[in-house]
């Protein structure tokens, strides 16, 4: 259920008292009108946990000021990119109705940069809450499709947004039948254009059948659908808190995003990281929350498979 957050007016962001008082605090080219928008561009995050209580601290991280630092940066970037994309686990644990208020209100100083959002859900998300806190989201339902999903249309690829929460606070997900095959259809119905597939969970084919899955359970089924058409050049998803770049065999270039929260393991980076797409490919700049963190700034430039 990918939700879109449409931009706000500068008199909505200044209208609340929170934002008003925040509002302060942000630079001058928070505003759209003072600075260029790059269509080429996406902001993508992943794993913000954010929770209703901003001082709740997990792995010795607040998670609130992690999220309101990618996004400040977001904002600062000399062009404003095209959008901003959440590839899910929004909320902290199990998508209570405060953790996207929390969230909403952390969220309205990148709306008020025109800068509009798109949310996948997580394994630590509840659709219904979710939705609930944007009164205003304008993703589409798709006839015989139990989630929502969307293609989102750029000038050097399609987007398609995906759904892969399977049960709130069960670590693997799934895409399910009926979302395979709306995608299927979907590529099949636009096969011109560099296709970006993007969901919460990583692919998880395990050669270890007693092994109990915790990304994608139905990933064979999934890659299916994405190998042979030749338009797939990348799935982007998060849910392992790693930042790794790969390579499936088919050619379709597999990125795992750093989570924007905490990490797992020492010496993993959090942060987010700035996609531009290029006729071939695309380059990805990684931004860490700590700017001292030795992969700051690292940017790789990934081709494309051919078609």
């Amino acid at each position: 259920m990918p939700i879109y957050i449409p931009p706000i007016t500068r008199r909505q962001f200044l209208k609340g008292s929170l934002a008003a008082g925040a509002s302060l605090l942000w630079p001058r080219p928070l505003w759209a009108d003072e600075k260029p928008a790059d269509p080429n561009s996406w902001a993508l995050l992943s794993d913000t946990h954010v929770a209703g209580d901003r001082a709740k601290v997990l792995r010795e991280i607040n998670m609130a000021e992690h999220f309101e630092t990618a996004l400040r940066e977001v904002i600062v970037l000399p062009q404003r990119p095209a959008a901003a994309l959440v590839t899910g686990d929004c909320a902290v644990l199990k998508g209570e109705e405060g953790d996207y208020a929390t969230f909403a209100e952390l969220a309205q100083p990148i709306r008020a940069a025109q800068i509009p959002l798109h949310l996948a859900t997580g394994n630590h998300d509840d659709r219904n809450h979710l939705r609930a806190a944007f009164a205003e989201e304008q993703a589409a339902s798709h006839p015989g499709v139990d989630r929502r999903v969307a293609m989102v249309r750029s000038p050097m690829a399609n987007w398609f947004l995906l759904d892969s929460l399977d049960k709130t606070n069960v670590t693997s997900g799934e895409m399910g039948e009926a979302q395979l095959d709306w995608l299927a259809k979907t590529l099949d119905a636009n096969p011109d254009k560099p296709a970006i597939v993007a969901a919460h969970h990583n692919l998880d084919v395990a050669t270890d059948k007693e092994r109990k899955p915790s990304g994608l359970r139905d990933s064979e089924a999934f890659l299916k659908v994405l190998a042979p058409r030749k338009q797939v050049k990348a799935y982007v998803f998060g849910h392992t808190h790693v930042w790794k770049i790969t390579q499936h065999d088919s050619g379709i270039q597999i990125i795992n995003l750093p989570a924007v929260a905490y990490v797992f393991k020492q010496g993993v980076p959090s942060g987010w990281v700035l996609a531009t797409l290029l006729p071939d490919g695309a380059r990805l700049r990684l931004n860490c929350i700590d700017h001292n963190h030795a992969q700051h700034g690292q940017t790789l430039e990934l081709k494309w498979r051919a078609s």
